[in-house]
């Protein structure tokens, strides 16, 4: 479904009806408010794996995304990205986030919902791989991604892949919970 504002244009970033039982999941996990070097770690893992200079484990909140686990290669450009912190309307995990799919953009500027996007112009992004996090609860608690500044062909080895690592990630999170400690 596709979303507008009241002054008709195109919403790029959807509706997002999850985020308050979200943003109260993330806390009672203690996700979400900090950066982790286990979650880094896992960043440079999917990054490594998918062969992108650009990875994150990020998690959506009602105003905010907070890349809890973040990878920038060496062979990465310079260019000031990725952030740990972006406005919600930035990149492209929310829309993973919302619609509950992963998402393969082999180049961001073939899908005008996507071209338009801020990270695009800004950091440079052209191509994403992403798969939600999704809880025991159902609830998706963010997102496992990889980036690139070039297209890229991540064809379907790239989605299985992503989603592989999404579900590694869950259970990890699952275990943690399960065993009393927190994140």
């Amino acid at each position: 479904m596709t979303y507008y504002e009241s002054t008709g244009h195109l919403l790029l970033t959807p509706v997002d009806r999850e985020a308050p039982s979200r943003v109260l999941r993330l806390r009672e996990l203690g996700l979400g408010e900090r950066s982790d070097a286990e979650l880094d770690a896992f960043a440079r893992r999917i990054a490594e794996t998918a062969g992108a200079p650009y990875a994150g484990v990020n998690f959506i909140g009602e105003e905010r995304q907070f890349f809890a686990g973040l990878h920038h290669g060496p062979e990465a450009p310079a260019r000031g990205y990725p952030a740990r912190v972006l406005a919600r309307d930035h990149g492209y995990c929310p829309y993973v986030v919302a619609r509950r799919r992963a998402l393969v953009l082999e180049d961001v500027r073939d899908f005008a919902r996507f071209a338009g996007n801020a990270v695009v112009d800004e950091s440079g992004v052209r191509s994403y791989l992403g798969a939600p996090l999704t809880d025991r609860r159902g609830i998706v608690l963010g997102t496992v991604c990889a980036v690139d500044t070039v297209p890229r062909r991540w064809g379907t080895e790239g989605l299985a892949t992503i989603k592989v690592l999404a579900a590694e990630l869950v259970d990890r999170i699952h275990r943690r919970e399960d065993s009393g400690g927190g994140w």
